[in-house]
Order: structure tokens, then sequence, then C-alpha cells
């Protein structure tokens, strides 16, 4: 294990952000991907993208940065594996942040877990790193 955040984030803030600013806090704060899928959820969307935002500081604490040293909310996305379960989309210093974290010879596994129960969500991120693996030949 490289890092481990958590956060825990009020919906009703999230709310709040949303009437004063919109878009503008949408679009500052949320990567494409995940705006079309709060806006997808009419009756939840606040939730959608307050565990969205509780990723973003997880993972800001699991490497250990905050949101400094290039590290920013929108280089930080949520995407659902092939599975359906939840994981980062890294990109820009996020993504040069955990690289640099890595032990070389090793790639970085991030794992994700999000809940909401209104008025909050709260997230989880664990960031292991594993062996490369060898090719025989």
């Amino acid at each position: 294990m490289i890092g481990i955040g958590s956060d825990l984030c009020n919906i009703e803030r999230i709310q709040n952000s949303l009437d004063r600013f919109g878009d503008r806090f949408t679009n500052r704060v949320f990567t494409e991907a995940e705006r079309r899928k709060a806006e997808g959820r009419p009756f939840t969307k606040a939730g959608t993208y307050a565990k969205r935002f509780a990723a973003k500081e997880a993972f800001s604490k699991a490497v250990g940065t905050g949101f400094k040293r290039g590290v920013f909310m929108r280089d930080i996305g949520v995407v659902n594996q092939p599975s359906g379960a939840p994981t980062l989309e890294l990109t820009g210093g996020a993504k040069a942040r955990l690289d640099a974290m890595t032990p070389e010879g090793h790639f970085a596994q991030i794992h994700l877990t999000m809940t909401d129960d209104h008025p909050f969500a709260q997230a989880f991120v664990i960031i292991t790193a594993s062996p490369i693996p060898r090719s025989e030949g």
C-alpha cells in the first residue's frame, strides 16, 4: 500500500454550490463524464456530485498533497470499470503525482469505494503498488 485517504462530504453543501454557482462550479470541479453521470440522475444529482467530490478529496489525501503541487480536482475523475466498480481516471498533476510516488518496477492500482446516505457522502481511496510482471522469453 502506498496511500490511503478518506473524505466525508455534506450533500447539502454541494447542493448549495449547485444552486449558487451552477455550471461555474461543476465545470471547475468535475470532468465531463462526471457531469453527464450526475445530470442523468435528477433526483440524486447533488448526492452523485458529493460522492465524486469526496473521492477527489480522498485521492488528494492518499497521495499526500491535498490540492497543491499541481494536483487539481478536474485532474481526478470517477469512472466505472467494465464490472461497474468505481475507480479513478487521472490526468495532469494528479497522474504525475501518482507516477512519482509509485516505486520503480511497479504499477499503481487505485481502489475506490463511495457511498451516500443523506445528508452525507463518503469515499475511501486505497492505492497499492504491484510489481510489473516480467515477460518470459
